[in-house]
């Protein structure tokens, strides 16, 4: 799993010694830790140029922030051991203006994986940018087989248009005769659509890629309730049995998450959780929260020297000593609906009607005393 093996590209030794001392720490549950962060999570902005039905985007009022390219330079101690940095949020990562140049900066530090998450609609524009700066991964979100039912969940995307990025994005790797991008489907399964997993495969074939990763649709309001997959395990495994018959056909690994109550986890809050020890998540409004799927704000990068200084800091601590806690755990943990440790035997995981679930992104940063370095990257 993505928590022991972030990617299998090779690992310079010192960023293959910090794992190893990273992955002892979460284990042996250390609050103080002396590795570092095996990822960077940057949310870039929080626009998007879609309405998807599912996004909690629609239900807070913000002010777009872009991340400053400072912040990003700001996390450089990090960058000889840091083995990934994901630019990943609740925006679409490459309408960031200096998308471009914060790929041609990260590229600059040898073996330091690049990923980002993308609606695939912007995807001619940073082509370039992915062979020339060797981006490592582009997960591209396509949330049906057929232009009527992705289209219909992605508002302003355009199932033709994403589908002919990709393929035109596969066939400049091979041109190029590169091993890179890794390029895969994310699929957000939900009453509506899941009927067309399997088309979705044959799709990735048609375009010669490696994988289809499946999650769960979380609802939050009461008029996507109809769309939950809580409680239709029948439903889930006749489609997930026949995409998988496909996947092992086309030699396509797909990735699906359990079905409703065949899980290891019980009846827990969530899965034994790793984020605090092996991700520093940093959202465009300056703050630090554990995961983007929680709203829960740690604190602001304002308010310290230094990001190897906020890596120990009391509020990093404090969550790494509570996330996995039943009694202490923060609320967006006791929530947990993010993809790889929700918990889903729960119904709660597939429903959170009431629940906080989106960040309140502040319109201006908190006054602080802050070091130079970061006081102008927010300014």
């Amino acid at each position: 799993m993505k928590t022991e093996k972030l990617f299998k590209t090779p690992l310079t030794p010192a960023q293959v010694s910090n794992s190893e001392l990273n992955l002892m720490e979460f284990r042996e549950g250390r609050t103080e830790l002396a590795s570092s962060p095996r990822r960077i999570v940057f949310e870039l902005t929080n626009r998007c140029n879609f309405q998807c039905i599912m996004c909690g985007r629609e239900a807070v009022n913000f002010k777009t922030k872009d991340l400053p390219i400072d912040v990003v330079k700001a996390c450089e101690p990090f960058y000889g051991r840091t083995a990934e940095v994901t630019l990943h949020g609740w925006g679409e990562g490459t309408l960031h203006p200096q998308t471009a140049q914060v790929l041609e900066y990260l590229n600059t530090f040898p073996m330091l994986r690049k990923y980002f998450v993308t609606n695939g609609s912007t995807m001619p524009g940073i082509m370039k940018s992915i062979f020339a700066h060797h981006v490592d991964l582009v997960a591209v979100s396509l949330d049906g087989a057929t232009p009527e039912t992705n289209n219909g969940i992605r508002k302003g995307g355009d199932f033709n248009r994403e589908v002919d990025s990709v393929r035109r994005l596969v066939e400049e790797k091979a041109r190029r005769g590169a091993d890179y991008p890794f390029v895969n489907l994310v699929f957000t399964a939900m009453a509506r659509n899941i009927h067309e997993l399997p088309m979705m495969v044959e799709l990735a074939s048609s375009l010669g890629l490696p994988e289809v990763k499946v999650v769960y649709l979380t609802v939050f309001n009461d008029s996507l309730v109809p769309e939950s997959l809580v409680d239709k395990q029948e439903l889930v495994m006749e489609h997930f049995g026949k995409a998988k018959e496909l996947a092992d056909k086309y030699g396509i690994n797909l990735k699906l998450p359990e079905i409703q109550g065949a899980g290891e986890a019980g009846m827990t809050a969530h899965k034994p959780c790793p984020f605090p020890w092996r991700d520093l998540y940093i959202g465009s409004d300056g703050y630090v929260r554990p995961c983007q799927s929680s709203a829960d704000k740690l604190l602001h990068i304002g308010g310290y020297g230094s990001f190897e200084e906020i890596w120990n800091c009391a509020p990093m601590q404090k969550m790494r000593a509570t996330v996995n806690d039943p009694e202490t755990m923060p609320a967006g943990c006791a929530n947990c609906y993010h993809s790889s440790c929700a918990n889903w035997n729960l119904p709660s995981s597939f429903v959170q009607l009431g629940k906080k679930f989106a960040p309140e992104w502040l319109t201006e940063a908190p006054k602080a005393a802050v070091a130079e370095s970061l006081k102008a990257a927010l300014e």
